[in-house]
């Protein structure tokens, strides 16, 4: 070699110059399978449902482009020479490894497996959403589910970002180019006092009443947000909140209207679950209510979601009925 001059390995090739990775075809390793196992080319042609002069032509086109002989012709029945025998440990991995893929991906496609993400109001864990999750997750077992509580406004964002894949938002959110949405219900809205307030001991509580009152909401801006939609509807009732504290989830607002920092609104299916520290009262007239929407982006193509999203329609209630409306009148949720 002279000074200055490199060499490498070559490629091994044939027809054409083509890598021989190139044109190595998964038929190739099932064609080659079948006639190592069963050791015969008549036997194996029968077994592929093909014709056995192709059958050999592919297998001796096989050994061509490996530059290897695989398959003792001469013995009777055929032998299988250590290449062989290492092409068919190998082929069997290959062709069992890409079943397995084929499959996972046929479940996926189908919405059968695969990953789903959903954001929801964490009022809508008292309601109809446990009865869809169970529904969904007795269909279709093998979709990994995750879960994030969020505000109206953040459901969208996390839409856009696709961080959730369809969200339960109360209230519904505003119209959307790149949105789809869907009412599931409207329930009436309750209000939740400390056991000690003096609102406790009614049956209910006038809306005239409440003008003034401290009360523990979520943040009113952004919108869309259920504490704007609440005051909306009270504000038109000439009754003003005295906001003395804003909270980002149910249950620190129960919390700490369990300790007598205020008083708060809850959707009536929250009401009918106990709360120490905490009575429930029917509103008079009730004039708040609470709409939710299912919410998901136009251009989604996933399976699961279809699925999901059929599992809702199935399942989402005609309207709000609470199961004990007598219990929720006298604040004894």
């Amino acid at each position: 070699m002279r000074k200055g001059s490199s060499a490498t390995r070559p490629t091994e090739t044939s027809n054409g110059g083509i890598p021989m990775e190139a044109r190595l075809e998964l038929r190739h390793l099932r064609y080659f399978q079948a006639v190592a196992e069963e050791l015969s080319f008549t036997r194996a042609a029968e077994r592929l449902h093909i014709a056995q002069p192709p059958l050999s032509q592919q297998i001796k086109q096989l050994e061509d482009d490996l530059g290897v002989q695989l398959i003792e012709r001469a013995e009777r029945p055929l032998r299988l020479t250590d290449a062989g025998k290492q092409l068919l440990s190998r082929a069997a991995e290959i062709l069992s490894s890409m079943q397995t893929t084929v499959d996972e991906v046929r479940r996926i496609g189908r919405g059968m497996a695969g990953q789903l993400s959903i954001g929801f109001a964490g009022s809508a864990m008292y309601n109809f959403l446990p009865t869809i999750l169970n529904a969904y997750r007795d269909l279709y077992p093998e979709v990994d589910l995750t879960f994030v509580e969020l505000l109206a406004c953040q459901i969208e964002d996390a839409l856009e970002a696709r961080q959730i894949d369809v969200g339960f938002s109360r209230p519904g959110l505003e119209a959307h180019e790149k949105i789809r949405q869907r009412m599931l219900l409207e329930e009436p809205m309750v209000v939740a006092v400390p056991e000690r307030h003096p609102f406790a001991v009614r049956p209910c509580v006038p809306i005239e009443a409440l003008d003034r009152q401290d009360a523990i909401l979520y943040p009113r801006y952004p919108k869309p947000s259920i504490t704007d939609f609440v005051l909306q509807q009270l504000e038109a009732n000439a009754v003003h909140m005295d906001i003395v504290q804003e909270v980002g989830n149910l249950q620190t607002a129960l919390g700490l209207t369990a300790a007598g920092v205020g008083i708060t609104f809850v959707p009536a299916s929250v009401g009918q679950h106990r709360r120490s520290g905490v009575r429930f009262l029917a509103l008079d007239p009730p004039i708040l209510t609470s709409p939710m929407t299912v919410v998901w982006l136009k251009d989604a193509t996933s399976a699961a979601l279809g699925n999901f999203l059929n599992i809702v329609e199935n399942n989402k209630p005609v309207r709000w009925i609470p199961d004990e409306p007598d219990r929720l009148a006298t604040g004894q949720a």
